[in-house]
Order: structure tokens, then C-alpha cells, then sequence
């Protein structure tokens, strides 16, 4: 670590886009190739009850992780918001299980929409989205928030894992 704040001086993470936007841009994505190339491989490999179960259970499951983050960040009374400073280090509720439950819980809310409306390129982009949150955000905030909260966040990461697996003290 160099010392240096990421996002250019400033104290910021530096992320590359706001995540909803990466995430609408998964979906965008995904549906127009389901328009130009359709595969219909969801729609043939799982009925239309498999696929609304599945659905709502991502859904639902993603929905709570990321709403359990919230009220966390607004507990400890930081910033929700990636690209603005952080006041605090929440390592408490369901930041003592995953380090990045929104991510997680986006994820699967996107994998969720995909199998739902058997959208096969959303699924595709689902892990585009993944892999551009894990370096282009993630990455990012993890060296912001090493900079800021020292040995406090080194601590944390060797407790808890980024995504909920594998168990702890991997980075």
C-alpha cells in the first residue's frame, strides 16, 4: 500500500460506475441479445414454475441482503454510496458474514430477473456484472477502505469473507 487515497487525492474509493448502473447495463445488455441471438435455454431446461420459485427465492434472498446493508451503513451513519467517502466501518449484522452483501445480494437479484423472465443473455451479463463490481468497485474499495481504517480493516478482511466464501481469512 502506498499511502496514497484511490480516487485521486481525494477520499473516495475511485469506483468506476455506480453499481445500480452496471447492473441496469447487465440487463440492458442481456435483453437485447435475447432480441438479436435468442437461446431460449432457460425456457427449455426449466418450466415456467421452476423458473418463478427460483426467481423469487434470488430475488427475495438479494433483496434482504442488500436492504440488511443498508439499514447497516445507515445505523452506523456512513455512506451507502460507493463513490463518496466513508464515515465508518460497519463490520456488524450482515457484515459479519460477507463483506460486500449489496454486491452479493445484486448479483443474485440479477441471476434471479434472468431465470424469471428466461432471459439466457441476461444471465450471461449477470457474470460481467459480477466480474466488473469485483475489480472496477470492490477492488477499489477495499484499497480506500485499508487507507482510511488501518489495522481495524485489515482485521476485518482476515475475519470475514469478500463474498461470503471461501471461509475466512482469504482475501
Amino acid at each position: 500500500m502506498s499511502g496514497e487515497p484511490v480516487g485521486q487525492g481525494r477520499d473516495i474509493p475511485g469506483v468506476i460506475a455506480p453499481p445500480p448502473l452496471i447492473a441496469l447495463l447487465a440487463v440492458l445488455v442481456g435483453i437485447g441479445l435475447d432480441w438479436l441471438l435468442p437461446a431460449y435455454v432457460l425456457s427449455v431446461l426449466l418450466s415456467l414454475g421452476v423458473r418463478v420459485f427460483l426467481a423469487v427465492v434470488l430475488i427475495g434472498g438479494g433483496a434482504w441482503l442488500a436492504i440488511a446493508a443498508e439499514r447497516g451503513f445507515a445505523r452506523a451513519g456512513t455512506e451507502v454510496k460507493p463513490w463518496k467517502p466513508s464515515t465508518a466501518l460497519v463490520t456488524t449484522g450482515v457484515f459479519q458474514w460477507l463483506r460486500n452483501p449489496m454486491y452479493v445480494g445484486a448479483t443474485a437479484m440479477l441471476a434471479g430477473f434472468a431465470i424469471g423472465f428466461a432471459s439466457d443473455w441476461t444471465l450471461v451479463t449477470t457474470v460481467g456484472f459480477a466480474l466488473a463490481v469485483h475489480f472496477g468497485v470492490v477492488r477499489r474499495e477495499e484499497r480506500y477502505l485499508e487507507i482510511k481504517f488501518g489495522n481495524a480493516y485489515r482485521s476485518y478482511v482476515l475475519r470475514v469473507p469478500r463474498y461470503g466464501w471461501p471461509p475466512s481469512g482469504a482475501r
